[in-house]
């Protein structure tokens, strides 16, 4: 299977995603179709030996709107025509608001001495002349409302409606009605009828949909606005050395390898390794920490991000849609194109909406015909009916949120990967955290060294050069930490032979003819070796909470390492905020219990499943659910990639590997535990914003249509006016993405 998204053009309303989400799904091979009417982007998943992008855009084609597949360098600035091009459009519909509005206002005061019975001097009387406002209000109907007539033709030949559909038949149904009475006037009379017209209902209606047309479509805009943030870190050229010269190119121009200059107060342009200079670095566009990384050779940089102090060169290493921040810029897209399981009632009331609207319409044009004997009066709440409602809204409600949640994630270095994960954080109940790397900095020292023989005849360079020639191959922390601290006593290492790596228990192989084990001490245990030699020397460690790894040498105990993992300066204080917010904390840890606790007390955590194999890490996250909790496991090793996909969120610390990460459904570029909790009130705020959204989109349609219908008239005697639900229409989906764009002003708090 593959995945594509595709732009899209001519949607008007929540109908016209469902239509479309409908049409890409008839295409043989395409296995899901998801579409985001306030992203106007369809997100599609198909067999390529089925179907391809072509026949899918056909489908979208003959639907009757536009599809077109997103560039592949999502880095790339827009192009200019697609910017005039849209610019354009916001001037044609500016053009219409205003002749609609001007135009709908004469028809307005000119009918005003009509409607209020009263002789308004300054009015002149011919102002309210039928064939002057039959005149008059044409263009705005067929021409500042031409676009509602042209998508409504299209839905019916789809056999389909959509809310152009309402405003056609409401206006249209207003504007005929008004063609009679000044062709058939006595017709009227002879039944006790005023020969009324509607051309300034019509008009207004016509007028107000399209302002509120071009306010939501501004304030749609603003809810990508991350997007064109994120791509607008990125430096428009690098000074690269090549052939001995510096030389001023493009950033599409760099390629893999290039050797690249950076000086202070620049924007590095592509992601890399620092080979010469040194500097410090503000990485807060993308990781969101505000302190200034220091960085030296045999470091990674990071595109996008600014060079504070020093001058550096480094070697690219990723480009265009590879590097980070082009990683960042596709997993927002993706999120949000995509749609929380939150939307789905919404989805299935849109599916009806449209042709449900029509039949109370119908019905209540019989109703009140059969009740007044009156065509007038029966046409005012037919028309209101069809006119105010308003399935925008409800399509609107969570897109937009979502849109701008994962945005406003991202400028918190929080990578949101879908909104189905947006969403589940809101009710998480559990939090499991890994120790090395997550809670502690994960780069853990060797602080103690401990042989049973002593230092005599070098004793322990040579044991400690065994250690490290096995331990070079592992890819673990720990291994990382007994390498780091061979080299800085100058043990020259040696190459080793049948190297294996026993996950959970240690490593082993043969150093020139000996074989050596380092590992845990329930492994020495299973392999019957004593330890008692060091026994006392071991207890000391695990008191003082360091990793203690035992070595082996040909079935013998020659030594321990005792191993220090600093806690991140930031654990303690997060960990506490998310106790406050009602979550229970977890450390999952494949150290000892004793080793575990100490950590644990100094962070606060109550809870510790200590002694846990990488292989029973999905097992323990499982049995936490089982206690009816909704987990989150949060890790950045490989080996925490299984219990990251069990959990009901994954969340991986950026810092870490691939595989975690990918394995994942948050990630924390930064890596700091605050991000976890930043996350979860994002999360809170967004679903807290979305139940706003559709309450009132609920409620306006609930209460707006019978209104509009006249449940009131038998109690207070009053009718709703046409143009009074145009008005309430045009901008109720205005009211929801507003409301959407407050999730811009998400400030996390800290608790702890």
């Amino acid at each position: 299977m593959e995945n594509t998204s595709l732009k899209l053009t001519g949607m008007s309303c929540a109908s016209c995603a469902k239509n479309i989400e409908d049409a890409i799904l008839s295409v043989e091979g395409v296995e899901t179709s998801s579409v985001n009417f306030g992203a106007e982007l369809a997100t599609v998943t198909y067999n390529p030996n089925k179907t391809n992008i072509a026949a899918i855009q056909n489908a979208v084609d003959a639907a009757g709107y536009s599809a077109v597949p997103m560039q592949d360098d999502i880095l790339a600035p827009e192009d200019d025509t697609e910017q005039r091009e849209r610019l354009a459009e916001n001037r044609k519909l500016t053009r219409k608001v205003w002749v609609s509005g001007v135009i709908s206002a004469i028809l307005v005061i000119g009918s005003l001495p009509a409607m209020t019975g009263l002789n308004i001097p300054f009015i002149p009387l011919w102002l309210h002349n039928s064939w002057v406002q039959l005149v008059l209000s044409a263009p705005v109907l067929f021409w500042c409302g031409s676009s509602f007539f042209i998508n409504a033709r299209k839905a019916f030949k789809r056999h389909t409606a959509t809310m152009d559909t309402l405003v056609v038949i409401g206006t249209g149904a207003a504007y005929l009605y008004s063609l009679f009475p000044p062709l058939f006037p006595q017709w009227f009379l002879d039944r006790g009828l005023r020969p009324d017209v509607y051309f300034e209902v019509a008009s207004v209606i016509i007028a107000l949909i399209l302002l509120g047309r071009l306010l939501e479509n501004r304030a749609k805009g603003q809810t990508s606005e991350a997007i064109r943030k994120l791509i607008g870190l990125q430096a428009k050229t690098a000074r690269v050395i090549r052939n001995g010269t510096e030389v001023d190119v493009p950033i599409a121009e760099v390629v893999l390898g290039d050797i690249i200059l950076v000086r202070p107060g620049e924007k590095i342009p592509v992601d890399g390794e620092i080979v010469e200079g040194f500097s410090t670095i503000d990485e807060g566009m993308v990781t969101g920490e505000s302190v200034p990384v220091k960085k030296h050779p045999g470091d990674e940089v990071i595109g996008a991000t600014i060079n504070k102090t020093g001058s550096f060169k480094f070697r690219a290493t990723r480009v265009g849609k590879d590097t980070f921040l082009a990683q960042i810029v596709k997993l927002v897209q993706q999120a949000q194109g995509s749609k929380a399981p939150i939307q789905r009632l919404a989805d299935r009331v849109t599916g009806w909406f449209v042709p449900a609207v029509i039949a109370i319409a119908i019905a209540t044009f019989i109703i009140w015909y059969n009740a007044m004997g009156n065509v007038t009066i029966a046409l005012i709440p037919t028309v209101s009916v069809l006119i105010i409602a308003c399935p925008c809204a409800l399509g609107l409600a969570t897109p937009t949120s979502i849109m701008v949640a994962t945005g406003k994630g991202a400028e918190n270095g929080i990578l949101i990967k879908d909104a189905e994960s947006l969403e589940m954080a809101h009710k998480l109940s559990a939090i499991v955290l890994d120790k090395t790397g997550t809670i502690t900095q994960g780069k853990p020292t060797v602080t103690d060294f401990v042989s049973v023989k002593g230092i005599a005849n070098g004793n322990e360079l040579n044991l400690l050069r065994l250690a490290a020639s096995v331990e070079r191959n592992s890819e673990h922390p720990l291994a990382e930490a007994v390498v780091q601290y061979a080299q800085s006593q100058g043990v020259e290492l040696a190459d080793s032979k049948e190297f294996e790596a026993l996950a959970g228990s240690g490593v082993q192989g043969y150093v020139s003819d000996r074989w050596v084990q380092i590992g845990t001490h329930r492994w020495m245990n299973e392999l019957g070796i004593d330890t008692s030699a060091l026994h006392k020397d071991w207890e000391r460690l695990e008191y003082l909470g360091k990793t203690v790894i035992w070595m082996a040498v040909d079935g013998k105990i020659e030594g321990i390492m005792g191993i220090s993992d600093a806690v991140k300066p930031s654990s303690a204080q997060a960990i506490r905020s998310l106790q406050k917010m009602g979550l229970e904390v977890v450390m999952l840890t494949g150290d000892n219990r004793r080793t575990a606790e100490v950590i644990a007390r100094e962070v606060g955590i109550k809870r510790v499943e200590a002694e846990v194999r990488p292989d029973q890490k999905a097992t323990v996250v499982e049995q936490i659910q089982s206690e009816d909790k909704i987990v989150a496991m949060v890790g950045d090793g490989i080996n925490d990639a299984p219990a990251l996909a069990q959990a009901d969120v994954g969340i991986a610390i950026g810092t870490g590997t691939d595989v975690a990460i990918a394995a994942s459904n948050i990630t924390l570029i930064s890596g700091d535990l605050q991000g976890i909790v930043t996350a979860i009130q994002l999360s809170r705020a967004t679903i807290r914003n979305i139940r706003q959204n559709l309450f009132f989109a609920f409620i306006y349609n609930v209460a707006g249509i019978p209104i509009a219908a006249g449940v009131l008239f038998p109690f207070f005697g009053w009718l709703l006016s046409p143009i009074i639900a145009g008005a309430a229409m045009a901008f109720s989906s205005v009211s929801v993405v507003t409301n959407a764009l407050r999730l811009r002003n998400f400030q996390p708090k800290t608790l702890g």
